[in-house]
């Protein structure tokens, strides 16, 4: 049986048992306010009746095995009642004191998992499950949710209950089919849920408020498997911060993991990250309208020239796009407004034409015309309690007939934009929703929900990437710092170039020094460094001495630096140096091996201009992430400068993965630093190793 018919019957349930008291209560109420159809069987063995429904005294009274069994009883009690769920197609565990308490906990949590024999399991630690598309209602409190009847709607997975009962308040149109809370992820996870809710048509997008990813390579294969449905993905992933992160741990015993290497997984596999609640839930009702977008273009239409300087200021912010117009979409708006307003993206209509819906209809038109990606109306409502709203309606019914006649293309969304979130009321948001319009509560969450779209659909136009693998773990043994020459010697091996060099004790120094016959590793200029495994650092120690053109200038400065030890590396000096970077492998107990790739030599801590790589990564990711690099003009070459030998530079990085993963159960961590890009070529001028070598 596969993830989706597992638990079928779980989020789809038929007939349903309740058991607890208040909370139970609570859940048996909202079931019938919600209208469900089904079958539902409270347990209380103290009651009578439950919501207006008898109580049955025990699971073992049930007149069948239930579909989904809502557990609101204390934790021991719980435990004991897991032990009675064979046969039935699953359960939610609402009460906490599990792993996110401790010790004790987690030896609670143990004891339910095995009490419950492989039934799938939500929780525990939830606040339990909505679908609203089967007006189920297993949930111990009220929500804002309505039933979908017809129609698709989006489905929001939530560690935290109180941030999933929070979505159900939202007032912004959105169709919500499922709320999911999932508490600790004991039994089901997340992963689990996504392979479940895309074989349901009716779910257009999914949303994930993760505190943890748990087990990585199993979260992408679920990436993979939404992708292949055509269902995105957006995640507000908490914890990024260290109080933030510490916070996570406590509440749900999830392990946050590294913030960045989060960021490296959904830009792999194309999973839109949302920073806030409004932009989560703006993101999620863009994809549900429109899914993703072709490209990152956007025009937009106001009455105000503020409002046409606010929505380039924050669209530049985003990272999109505001072209000029097409020569023909121009003449068609010069035309349509006349001389007194002058045209350009984004647009500013003035009020000539305000109240006017021919002209209006026109002027929208003229702009639909242009087929950028994202085509949108900023309009920002009257009170309703105060003011009256004709005008507006004149404006709204003059973007729709715009719409109606000119079809959105596949890949683009047509907008109406409310510059403040509580400026567009819920009724004209269905009703934009209705007419396949996105109504977008916020202009800048609007634009922020139009950048994620964008990079969803970046993604998806790129070959599918492969699944992570299960992290290995490393050997147990003494870990051992490589030099420089040992490090680099084995980067040489696999083909990773390395500059010409030779070591000498300062005895052999000195006599080739003195010797003008004697052969040098490379002609001048020359390097001297300091070797020995413990000098990770020796720039700052004074141990690399640059452009040494005579004998006599190498031995004095072997001299001066005698002090960090006996040994020295001379080596040829590389010129012509387009750019430094670093190349770094580093591993991280949840997402295993990943490279870091940034601006490198002395600048690396100082400028933070890094991406991460997960491992392994094909050579297009590679290259793409260099291309996210801020350096990446340096590299490509601007101004009439020359760039990099590109593919030289890719062949490199892609040595230092492929060596990181032969040794990836013994690595420990990898620095490249500085790799040079040249124009003919790449060389690694340092590095070090560190791995685990077995005991003696």
């Amino acid at each position: 049986m596969n993830n989706a018919d597992r638990l079928t019957r779980l989020l789809r349930p038929r007939s349903l048992a309740i058991v607890g008291g208040k909370a139970a209560e609570e859940a048996v109420r909202q079931c019938r306010a919600l209208g469900y159809a089904g079958a539902i069987w409270p347990v209380n063995p103290k009651r009578a009746e439950m919501g207006g429904l008898p109580c049955f005294a025990d699971m073992a009274s049930l007149p069948d095995a239930p579909d989904a069994v809502f557990m609101a009883a204390p934790a021991p009690a719980t435990i004991a009642l897991a032990g009675e769920l064979s046969g039935v197609g699953g359960a939610i565990c609402y009460a906490a004191g599990f792993a996110e308490s401790g010790d004790e906990g987690r030896e609670r949590q143990e004891a339910l998992l095995a009490a419950a024999g492989g039934v799938p399991l939500i929780g525990p630690n939830c606040y339990g499950m909505l679908n609203l598309f089967d007006r189920v209602a297993l949930w111990p409190d009220q929500h804002g949710c309505l039933p979908i009847d017809a129609g698709r709607g989006v489905a929001i997975i939530s560690q935290s209950g109180n941030l999933a009962l929070n979505f159900t308040m939202q007032t912004r149109g959105l169709p919500i089919g499922y709320v999911i809370s999932v508490g600790n992820c004991a039994g089901v996870t997340p992963a689990d849920l996504i392979e479940a809710l895309i074989a349901d048509e009716r779910v257009s997008v999914i949303g994930l408020h993760l505190e943890g990813l748990g087990a990585v390579a199993r979260f992408s294969e679920a990436c993979l498997a939404a992708r292949a449905a055509g269902v995105p993905l957006v995640a507000l992933k908490t914890g990024a911060s260290a109080k933030g992160a510490a916070l996570t741990l406590s509440h749900t015993s999830s392990l946050a993991g590294a913030d960045a290497l989060c960021d490296a997984l959904f830009t792999r596999y194309g999973v839109a990250r949302a920073h806030d609640p409004a932009s989560f839930l703006e993101t999620l009702k863009l994809l549900h309208v429109a899914g993703p977008l072709r490209g990152r273009r956007i025009t937009s239409a106001s009455c105000s020239g503020g409002e046409a300087s606010l929505s380039a200021d924050l669209a530049e912010r985003a990272g999109l796009e505001t072209p000029d117009f097409p020569a023909g979409v121009q003449a068609e708006l010069e035309a349509v407004l006349g001389s007194r307003v002058n045209v350009a993206n984004p647009l500013d209509y003035h009020t000539y034409i305000w109240g006017d819906e021919a002209a209006q209809t026109a002027c929208f038109a003229g702009m639909l015309g242009a087929d950028f990606e994202a085509s949108m109306l900023i309009l920002d409502f009257p009170r309703a309690d105060r003011c009256t709203g004709a005008d507006w309606d004149v404006t709204i019914a003059a973007f729709l007939g715009a719409v109606r006649a000119i079809p959105a293309a596949e890949g683009t969304v047509r907008i109406v934009a409310s510059s403040l979130g509580e400026n567009l009321p819920e009724a004209a948001a269905a009703a934009l929703i209705a007419a396949g319009v996105l109504p977008a509560n916020g202009l800048d969450k609007a634009l922020l929900a139009v950048a994620a779209a964008a990079q969803i659909g970046e993604a998806w136009a790129r070959p599918a990437p492969a699944a992570l693998p299960e992290a290995l773990p490393l050997e147990v043994g003494e870990t051992v710092t490589w030099d420089e020459v040992r490090s680099k010697a084995a980067l040489a091996a696999i083909g990773v170039p390395v500059p010409r060099g030779r070591l000498l004790s300062l005895t052999e120094l000195e006599t080739l020094c003195g010797d003008e016959t004697a052969l040098l590793p490379a002609p001048f200029p020359l390097v001297l460094k300091a070797a020995g495994a413990d000098l990770a650092h020796k720039t700052e120690l004074g141990g690399v001495v640059l452009g040494l053109s005579s004998r006599a200038a190498l031995l004095a400065a072997a001299h001066r630096m005698a002090g960090l030890g006996g040994t020295f590396l001379i080596e040829e000096m590389v010129g012509g140096t387009v750019a430094e970077l670093i190349v770094g492998i580093g591993r991280d107990p949840q997402f295993g091996l990943f490279m870091t790739l940034g601006a490198g030599g002395i600048f690396v801590e100082l400028l933070r201009q890094v991406e991460q790589v997960l491992l392994p990564a094909s050579r297009t990711e590679i290259e793409a992430a260099l291309a996210r690099l801020p350096l990446y003009g340096v590299l490509a070459g601007y101004r009439g400068r020359a760039g990099c030998d590109m593919p030289a530079l890719v062949d490199a990085i892609e040595a230092v993965a492929a060596f990181a993963i032969t040794h990836g159960d013994r690595l420990e961590e990898l620095d490249v630093n500085p790799l040079l890009a040249l124009p003919g070529g790449a060389v690694a001028v340092d590095a070090l190793i560190r791995m685990r070598e077995p005991s003696q």
